[in-house]
């Protein structure tokens, strides 16, 4: 069959659009006795200051519908099924909306199954839901409306039919992959990974801003004082205008600006970080906020936290070394990206710990149970051999 024969959009399937109490009622009712929740969802984080849902996809025992939230405000009726045990609910890339759901309908998942990360661990190197979905079942989902305004209203029928169509294949991929996993002994290292998914919450803005700041550690306490300021004037401006912060200045721009300092407007211009619409709209503001961190006295200016690494054993480069070795051929003859088996972070902790047995390897906080059974001796002999 042909890409084009098979695209999505050409055989539409049926869905059921929720816009009232008692439809959402009746679909939980409808789905407490389903074995599987085929879930996604769409917001509107490219358009405005507050993402939030806007659509809620699911589908169970044969029907799908899609639920809108923003005209049936109170979805505590769906929380049952999420909670239930005995449901498994399937995500493709479950980490953005388990947040998303708790964050505005204060909605738990328990008993989750990640069909993305379940390709991961299947070795597949393409794991978005379209490639997944293409590589599977020869169909290519319409992904036009990706990147469209999910909050406005009435939405055209289209871009539901679209939203409808991501649930679509997510139950049976979810069966298919769970075989596979099964038969290569990796299905409890996904299960293992989607309880911890399961557990993941939106994090808090707290201040200084500077501390989630890609590249702040870089810079002196007076252009971390500038950096502070400017990410407070952006914040300011996209609440005032409702406007994500990304559209209203980008992250690399004031960097270069907080890094420069410019004193006035010429120096601003001369720094090539804004366009010259945004410094029509922005630019005193932005010197204003410069001129704040330069006038700033020395004992208030920030200090970027550092915390004072250990005086380590010259043995542990070395052990690093090894477990990294090891791992990469481990990862060859798994056909697996090296880091789903020990990530960077967990080969330094434990080359630190040295574990001696199996059960001090998994008391290592970052060590996963289906890391320590599967290859928990043969770490163990690993750093014995060179300790």
């Amino acid at each position: 069959m042909g890409q084009e024969k098979n695209r999505e959009s050409s055989a539409p399937h049926a869905y059921q659009l929720i816009e009232e109490a008692s439809d959402l009622a009746a679909f939980a009712l409808h789905a407490r006795s389903a074995r599987f929740l085929a879930v996604d969802l769409e917001a509107d984080s490219m358009f405005h200051y507050r993402e939030k849902v806007c659509l809620l996809q699911m589908a169970a025992n044969g029907t799908t519908v899609v639920i809108d939230p923003l005209k049936v405000a109170d979805l505590d009726p769906l929380k049952p099924l999420f909670a239930d045990e005995g449901i498994l609910k399937v995500f493709h890339g479950a980490d953005y909306d388990v947040r998303s759901l708790y964050r505005d309908f204060g909605i738990s998942v328990n008993h989750l199954f990640d069909t993305q990360l379940a390709s991961m661990y299947l070795g597949q190197s393409e794991t978005s839901l379209e490639a997944v979905v293409h590589r599977r079942y020869g169909v290519a989902l319409d992904k036009k409306y990706q990147k469209k305004d999910w909050s406005r209203r009435p939405l055209p029928p289209e871009m539901v039919a679209y939203a409808a169509a991501d649930v679509r294949y997510l139950v049976p991929l979810a069966q298919t992959l769970m075989a596979e996993l099964d038969a290569k002994g990796r299905l409890s290292w996904v299960q293992e990974g989607c309880r911890l998914l399961s557990q993941v919450r939106p994090q808090e803005n707290n201040l200084p801003l500077f501390l989630k700041f890609r590249g702040a550690g870089r810079l002196t306490p007076r252009q971390l004082a500038a950096l502070e300021e400017l990410l407070l004037l952006r914040d300011a401006i996209a609440r005032q205008k409702d406007r994500p912060l990304f559209k209203i200045m980008n992250n690399a721009d004031l960097l270069k600006i907080a890094m420069l300092l410019p004193p006035d407007l010429t120096g601003l211009k001369q720094c090539q970080a804004l366009s010259a619409k945004q410094i029509e709209m922005y630019g005193q503001s932005v010197l204003a906020a410069v001129a704040r961190a330069i006038q700033l006295p020395n004992d208030q200016l920030p200090r970027y936290p550092r915390q004072r690494s250990p005086r380590l054993s010259p043995r542990i480069p070395r052990r690093v070394k090894l477990l990294r070795t090891w791992r990469d051929e481990l990862a060859t003859c798994l056909a697996l990206d090296p880091a789903l088996l020990l990530n960077k972070s967990l080969i330094r902790e434990i080359a630190v710990h040295k574990p001696k047995t199996v059960e001090e390897l998994a008391r290592i906080p970052q060590m996963h149970q289906w890391q320590v059974e599967a290859f928990g001796p043969q770490i163990v002999t690993l750093i014995g051999a060179m300790s």
